[in-house]
């Protein structure tokens, strides 16, 4: 492991390919008789067997760690975790502004830096999404949050940003409650949560982006079976939500920040009403509002970045600085892991080697750095399962 270097030089993934050697053996000549030849003398003919080829040995995955070890260290702020098609990590760096490509020793390389960033306190670069190929991008500018779509250039150990298409723009945006966690559904939709940016009112109004998920196309536009026609607005009620994740029958979890009470997990209903600011954790039935499916103290939780495997839901808890799973079976079995042991916790996925990966956060003004700080750790979900 080593720390991230903007400076660094490019580093290259090699493939290494065996050669698949072929032998063949032939007959040994028979031994000269004693006796003379005859005159016409009948040829011996040995046929040389066919070869067997040895076949390539199949490489044995090498297991995944049961506790967590770190892949990569020395990051500042990081906020967001995704894979190329390649496999290649990229993680964004809230405050910096960059996007970070890592090889298989946890080396870093900057694929580009996203300009025209507004930093300041919850803002910056946030959300990464990846779709055919392409990176989405979540980030607050200076007239707002917008999402952004950038052709992804070249190859593992030279990505570059290329050419950029602005999807959404001027969304709501305050020093706080900006949202920015992004993710393409089952359905191939882009989902984009909005926060309050400090006016909870108004995420009761339906024709505003405030306190909302949308739902657009790839391409920024409005699907035609969204709840309400022309709208992007998919759900409302919400303070700040920022975890996506979908099971396999397509529910769509949400986890997100409350006030100074509750703390939520949501299970997200198109067209659905969350209560914010009227409600804060349950309270909503009979009213017009669901409910979460499971709640904890603020201080115990602000929720960040959830991930899936099987039958739970593993979330990356900020102030709670824990790793939680959640049973969805049964949301009221939970487990807690890590407590304290590496402070803030801003997002958890699972990457294509079946690993949960893991960002901790404490170099975002509000955690207290250590050694190493930020790292991104692996660790086998199958050890962090709700009991």
């Amino acid at each position: 492991m080593r720390r991230t270097d903007a400076g660094r030089a490019t580093t290259t993934i090699a493939l290494m390919a065996g050669a698949l050697m072929l032998a063949s053996c032939g007959a040994e000549p028979a031994p000269a008789p004693s006796s003379p030849a005859p005159a016409t003398p009948t040829p011996t003919v040995s046929a040389s067997p066919t070869a067997t080829p040895t076949p390539t040995p199949t490489p044995e995955a090498e297991p995944l760690p049961t506790e967590p070890e770190t892949f990569a260290e020395g990051l500042d702020a990081p906020w967001s975790i995704v894979w190329t098609d390649d496999g290649i990590p990229l993680v964004s760096e809230r405050d910096t502004g960059r996007i970070l490509e890592f090889d298989a020793d946890g080396d870093a390389r900057e694929v580009g830096t996203v300009a025209g960033i507004r930093h300041g306190t919850e803002g910056g670069l946030l959300g990464l999404a990846m779709h055919e190929g392409d990176l989405f991008v979540y980030f607050t500018a200076s007239d707002g949050n917008r999402v952004v779509r950038y052709d992804l250039t070249g190859d593992p150990g030279s990505y570059g940003l290329g050419d950029r298409d602005t999807l959404l723009e001027e969304l709501p945006f305050s020093p706080v409650h900006n949202a920015g966690r992004i993710a393409f559904g089952p359905d191939g939709m882009l989902y984009v949560p909005v926060g309050d940016a400090r006016n909870p009112s108004a995420a009761q109004d339906p024709s505003v982006r405030r306190g909302k998920i949308l739902r657009v196309e790839p391409d920024g536009s409005v699907p035609a079976d969204n709840p309400t026609k022309g709208s992007p607005v998919y759900s409302m009620g919400h303070r700040n939500v920022q975890g996506l994740v979908w099971d396999a029958d397509g529910t769509l979890f949400a986890s997100e920040f409350g006030q100074n009470t509750w703390d939520e997990l949501n299970v997200i209903e198109p067209g659905g009403n969350y209560g914010w600011p009227i409600v804060e954790g349950t309270g909503g039935e009979g009213r017009g509002f669901i409910d979460p499916v499971a709640t904890w103290s603020t201080s115990a939780a602000s929720p960040s970045g959830i991930a899936l495997v099987g039958d739970t839901v593993l979330i990356a808890n900020l102030r709670g600085e824990v790793l939680r799973a959640v049973s969805t079976d049964d949301p009221g079995v939970q487990t807690e892991y890590y407590a304290g042991e590496y402070g803030r916790l801003r997002d958890v996925a699972i990457g294509p080697d079946g690993a949960a990966w893991i960002l901790t956060n404490n170099t975002d003004g509000r955690g207290d750095p250590r050694s190493g700080d930020d790292r991104i750790l692996r660790v086998d979900p199958a050890s962090v399962t709700a009991d």
